[in-house]
C-alpha cells in the first residue's frame, strides 16, 4: 500500500503511543510513521499519525495547542502524578472545594507560566529519559518550561473529584497541572481520567478507532496538508515554484503580516512551508516538499 498522509486514531487506554505507530506501521506496510504529541498510555484521545512524506510536517501539528478533559482526584498524591503511580501522600479527611472554589483555583491558571514537567515523563536528561531514571529510583532537578493554559472549566464537581476541560499550549503536562491544583487547594491531588479531544485542527469526533481503520485504510488517511490548514496560503505560478522548489526566497504577494506559510502551486498540491520575516516582504522556504500531484 502506497499511502501518505495523516490518520487521526482515537488511542485507546492500554496503549503507548508508539504501539500506535507500530500498528499503523503494520496497516499500511510503511515504516516511515511518526506522531504528533505523546499520550499517556493510559490516557485515551486523539493521536494523530503521519505516514509517508506527511512526517515532515510532523512539528506543525505538535506546535498546536491541545484540549483535554481531566478529572482530579483529591485525597492523596502519586510519584507519577497519575492514579497508576506509588501513593507518597494521603489526606483521608478533608474538606471539598466547594465548585466556585474550585472554578476560582483552576482560573488562576489561565495565561502564561512555568511549569516542572514530572519525572515520570519522557523528557531526556543525560540521554536517559526521567521515566527510566524515576523507575531506577533515581531523582533529577528538572528545568521549568514556559507553558500557556488559553482556556480551563469545570465540568462537575463530585466529591472526591473533579471534571474538567483545559486548553494548553505544547508541553503541558496535566498530571503536573492536578498536583499543582490541589496544592493550591492545600489538598494533595492526582489525574485519574484523562482524554484528549483536540489536537489543532484534528477533533475527537472525527478521529478513527484502530478497527475502523484497519478496516478501511485508505478512507481514514487526510491529506498531509491537513496539519497545516490554519496557516495562510500562498499560490505560485509555475516560475515561482520552481524557484521555491530550489530553496529561493520569492516575493510574498499576500496582505498577511509576517509568520509562516503554506506555499502551493497553482498547479499541484503542498510545496512547503516559508516564513516571512518582520521587515520584508519576501518568503523565504523553511520546508520544502515534493509537489502533491
Amino acid at each position: 500500500m502506497n499511502a501518505a498522509g495523516i490518520v487521526n486514531v482515537l488511542k485507546p487506554p492500554g496503549m503507548t503511543s508508539h504501539d500506535v505507530v507500530s500498528f499503523l506501521r503494520r496497516v499500511y506496510g510503511l515504516k516511515k510513521v511518526g506522531h504528533a504529541g505523546t499520550l499517556d498510555p493510559a490516557a485515551a484521545g486523539v493521536l494523530p499519525v503521519f505516514i509517508g512524506q506527511a512526517t515532515r510536517l510532523i512539528e506543525f501539528a505538535a506546535e498546536a495547542d491541545k484540549d483535554y478533559r481531566v478529572e482530579l482526584t483529591f485525597g492523596y498524591a502519586t510519584d507519577s502524578g497519575d492514579d497508576s503511580g506509588e501513593v507518597i501522600d494521603s489526606c483521608p479527611s478533608f474538606v471539598m472545594p466547594a465548585e466556585k472554589q474550585a472554578a476560582a483555583v483552576l482560573a488562576s491558571f489561565l495565561g502564561e507560566s512555568e511549569q516542572v514537567p514530572p519525572m515520570h515523563s519522557a523528557i531526556k536528561v543525560g540521554g536517559r529519559k526521567l521515566y527510566e531514571l524515576a523507575r531506577a529510583g533515581v531523582e533529577v532537578e528538572r528545568r521549568p518550561r514556559a507553558i500557556t493554559i488559553s482556556a480551563i472549566s469545570i465540568v462537575r464537581v463530585a466529591a472526591p473529584a473533579i471534571l474538567f476541560d483545559v486548553t494548553c499550549s505544547k508541553g503541558t503536562y496535566i498530571r503536573s497541572l492536578c498536583a499543582d491544583v490541589g496544592a493550591r487547594c492545600g489538598i494533595p491531588a492526582v489525574m485519574t481520567f484523562l482524554v484528549r479531544t483536540r489536537v489543532g485542527d484534528f477533533t475527537l469526533a472525527e478521529a478513527k478507532t484502530l478497527e475502523e481503520i484497519a478496516a478501511a485504510p485508505d478512507a481514514a488517511v487526510l491529506p498531509g496538508d491537513y496539519a497545516v490548514r490554519h496557516l495562510p496560503r500562498v499560490m505560485l505560478d509555475e516560475d515561482e515554484a520552481a524557484r521555491f522548489g530550489h530553496g529561493q526566497t520569492i516575493a510574498c504577494g499576500v496582505a498577511d503580516g509576517p509568520g509562516l506559510y503554506a506555499v502551493y502551486s497553482r498547479r499541484g498540491g503542498l510545496l512547503g512551508i516559508a516564513r516571512r520575516a518582520d521587515d520584508d516582504d519576501m518568503l523565504s522556504p523553511l520546508k520544502v516538499l515534493a509537489p502533491t500531484p
